[in-house]
């Protein structure tokens, strides 16, 4: 386990997820001993509005860092922690990739409008990253992981409504999180399930990288556990310094905070300690940690370093800004106007 001196220079490469609603006794002493960048929340995680102000609240006063970041999947459809009663329930992004074939100017100002909304829920409650946009293309014939979650197969529409998703994002307060850098959209598998190989050439992985390369200026960026022959046949995009260097940071040109995608995902192979060390080494500045199991947990500590000082350049540079003025009943109701009623 990582310890005091760590605390001393910087905090754990590490994001963490934990087990309930609230924190134990045990998560609290690991988390000020251990020193994580900050957390991910998850369904198993969200009761009501009180609970969870309550709860990021906790966390943030128990590493001592009031702008530790506190993460969260919130991106509408299939993929929303936060749910009714208490939240909005949001059409899945692939809506607005829809509406973009016949109006690419009202599909931009829909996307921005779910992300404002989002935006408000996720700050009152003391969340202030969201794990969205998904830039992976929709690809036919690929694995439906992605699915309605993509906003769009053309690579210049889903950088036009992902750049709305951001800014809308950006604009309540919350950064946004491109993801899945370089792109997933042409896997065949579920990389939560297995290892995914894509045997595309350079030349037809370029649109999957467009959207990254055009928002490659946002704070946040999560790698796709996906293997590109092209680039490198024996690693996933999360442990492969080759796919780091020459892609993400190369071509792509991210130069944002980039976190792996969950240890736990069945893609990766080995010990969890082992998973975050060889995504650590190949380059990613933290890695993410969602299973809030305490053996795991320790083992990924103990495996971790203090995070870089590129890392902390970006890690600070990603803060988002205090969010603007919003009347979120008119959004909500422009946004209904736009898509028809929701649930």
């Amino acid at each position: 386990m990582i310890g005091s001196a760590a605390q001393a220079t910087a905090p754990a490469a590490v994001l963490f997820g934990l087990e309930g609603l609230e924190l134990t006794s045990w998560e609290r002493g690991f988390f000020q001993e251990v020193d994580p960048v900050g957390f991910i929340l998850f369904r198993r995680n969200v009761e009501n509005p009180q609970q969870l102000r309550r709860l990021t609240a906790e966390l943030r006063e128990a590493l001592g860092r009031e702008a530790a970041p506190i993460l969260i999947d919130q991106e509408g459809g299939r993929v929303q922690r936060l749910r009714p009663p208490h939240w909005l329930a949001l059409p899945a992004m692939g809506v607005y990739g829809e509406l973009a074939r016949r109006d690419l100017e009202t599909a931009s100002r829909g996307c921005w409008l779910q992300a404002r909304l989002i935006a408000d829920d996720l700050y009152r409650m003391g969340v202030d990253v969201d794990c969205l946009p998904c830039l992976d293309l929709l690809v036919p014939g690929a694995h439906q992981v992605i699915g309605d979650r993509a906003l769009g197969s053309d690579p210049t529409i889903v950088s036009k409504l992902g750049r709305a998703v951001c800014q809308g994002l950006l604009a309540g307060g919350v950064a946004p999180v491109i993801k899945h850098i370089p792109g997933h959209g042409r896997a065949l598998h579920d990389s939560h399930l297995s290892l995914p190989h894509v045997d595309a050439d350079l030349a037809t992985l370029e649109d999957d990288f467009k959207p990254f390369r055009d928002l490659a200026d946002q704070g946040w960026g999560m790698t796709a556990h996906v293997v590109l022959t092209a680039v490198d046949p024996h690693h996933p995009a999360t442990q492969s310094s080759k796919v780091i260097r020459e892609i993400i940071r190369g071509l792509i040109g991210f130069d944002g905070l980039l976190v792996s995608d969950d240890l736990n995902m069945e893609a990766l192979q080995g010990p969890i300690g082992a998973r975050a060390a060889a995504s650590l080494a190949a380059g990613c500045d933290v890695v993410l940690h969602c299973s809030g199991k305490q053996e795991e947990m320790e083992q990924v500590a103990a495996s971790s370093a203090p995070l870089s000082p590129e890392a902390r350049t970006r890690l600070k540079r990603a803060q988002p800004p205090a969010p603007k003025p919003f009347d979120r009943t008119e959004a909500l109701h422009e946004l209904q106007e736009l898509v028809g009623a929701f649930s």
